[in-house]
């Protein structure tokens, strides 16, 4: 019998770990981690396929610029019908002109033409690759901004269910009060009032409950938006631990380029950069050969009066040798351009750094309340408790313990929230600067 006990006894442990062991799994994986959330936003938006198109479209682009290396055939045809036409200034000797090209011509041909030498073709070629460069960066920029939304969902969620958590333990506290304060009214140890006194403050719990439960759920929703697919309204959000990243941020605060912003500047002068070039490429000569062959009446020799064959080919020099200036003032334009860029970049890194400024004091402060949070709640749990003892003993009414009670939910409603609003700083922080939220 002894052996059955024990070995009941230890099937009942396995279980039980077993069980919990796959609780833990399940509470896991519906646990929301912010770090996830970014990364799921910017996969499930869009504008992420942004990128494969304009790789795409560059792809198209560059092979028009390949296929300019090779040979251009064009088809060329012409009719036409002249009121004059060259004539020999002497005549035969029956009156008729030497020679007389003909008023109607016709002429049928193919040209071929080979660039040789075409200064713009690479400044085109690396212009093209540099606007790939320039998009991609404004599309990673556009979809940064979703980390931002990702936060304000995440954050309100956590802060309700640090409050919803608070509440429930407030219900079951005055569920059992108004549970023992019932057997003394009944027994004649306290008054009716009392009893209604508990019973109105946690009816008001519960409507507040149903609230903070609704707000919760929009958020959730809202998140699930976000990230493209539906979130169990009972999941947990996990409050990051972001000392070390924010202690890390802090003192590399002035040095710090990782927004994806600063990458668009960067590439923004790089394309303006190849535009100088190609507008310095075209002031320089193009060569190219040609070769043409074809049927027309006349031929080359233009006082016949025949159809012929012919053929001809040659070299052509392109050069624009004076333009009025007009790529020396486009290359300027560029520069000043460039001032322009460098201009939006100093007033979009002095907007970070006034934002920065006021999360750090948001969160030195925060941390300074949160430890005088414990002390508080503390203090108010011990006052909290004597007015319980005073009321089980009725040397108290309901409602000067519930004003107590009341003063210590408030006090963990205070903690919750600074918890969360200092989590949100930090991740407020990091984002700002561009920096991975752990």
């Amino acid at each position: 019998m002894k052996r059955v006990v024990a070995f009941i006894a230890v099937a009942l442990w396995i279980v039980d770990g077993v069980v919990g062991s796959a609780q833990d799994d399940r509470g896991d994986a519906f646990a929301l981690q912010l770090a996830a959330l970014h990364r799921e936003a910017v996969a499930a938006d869009a504008r992420s396929r942004e990128v494969e198109l304009l790789q795409a479209q560059t792809d198209l682009r560059l092979r028009n610029l390949d296929v300019e290396r090779l040979p251009a055939l064009s088809a060329l045809g012409q009719s036409q019908y002249q009121s004059d036409a060259p004539a020999a200034p002497f005549a035969l000797p029956n009156g008729q002109p030497a020679f007389a090209a003909p008023k109607l011509t016709a002429d049928a041909s193919l040209r071929v033409d080979q660039r040789l030498y075409d200064p713009t073709l690479a400044p085109r070629r690396a212009l093209a690759r540099a606007d790939l460069a320039e998009s991609e960066a404004r599309v990673h920029s556009t979809l940064f901004a979703l980390r931002q939304e990702v936060n304000d969902a995440f954050f309100t969620a956590a802060l309700l269910q640090e409050q919803i958590g608070a509440l429930d333990a407030s219900i079951a506290e005055l569920e059992a009060r108004l549970r023992e304060t019932g057997v003394r009214v009944r027994e004649g140890a306290a008054l009716p009032v009392d009893a209604a006194a508990l019973e109105a403050t946690l009816l008001r719990y519960r409507q507040q409950h149903d609230e903070l439960h609704a707000g919760r759920s929009a958020a959730v929703a809202r998140l699930a938006r976000l990230v493209g697919h539906p979130i169990p309204a009972d999941a947990a959000a996990a409050l990051p631990n972001m000392t070390a990243a924010v202690t890390a941020a802090r003192a590399s605060i002035d040095q710090s380029r990782a927004r994806p912003e600063y990458e668009q500047f960067d590439r923004t002068r790089d394309r303006l950069a190849r535009q100088q070039d190609l507008a310095a490429a075209g002031d320089r000569p193009q060569l190219s050969a040609f070769g043409r062959v074809g049927y027309g009446r006349p031929g080359l020799n233009f006082v016949s009066d025949r159809a012929e064959t012919y053929g001809l080919a040659g070299v052509q020099v392109q050069w624009k040798a004076w333009t009025w200036g007009s790529s020396a003032r486009e290359r300027e334009a560029l520069s000043l351009q460039q001032s322009i860029v460098a201009a939006e970049e100093a007033a979009f890194t002095s907007a970070i750094r006034r934002g920065v400024e006021t999360d750090l004091a948001t969160i030195d402060r925060l941390q300074s309340t949160l430890a005088g949070d414990d002390r508080i709640i503390s203090l108010r749990e011990s006052v909290e408790r004597v007015a319980r003892v005073r009321l089980q003993e009725g040397a108290t009414t309901a409602s000067e313990y519930l004003d107590r009670q009341t003063e210590r939910l408030t006090a963990e409603f205070d903690r919750a929230r600074h918890r969360v609003e200092l989590a949100q700083a930090s991740a407020r922080l990091l984002t700002t600067l561009g920096l991975e939220v752990p």
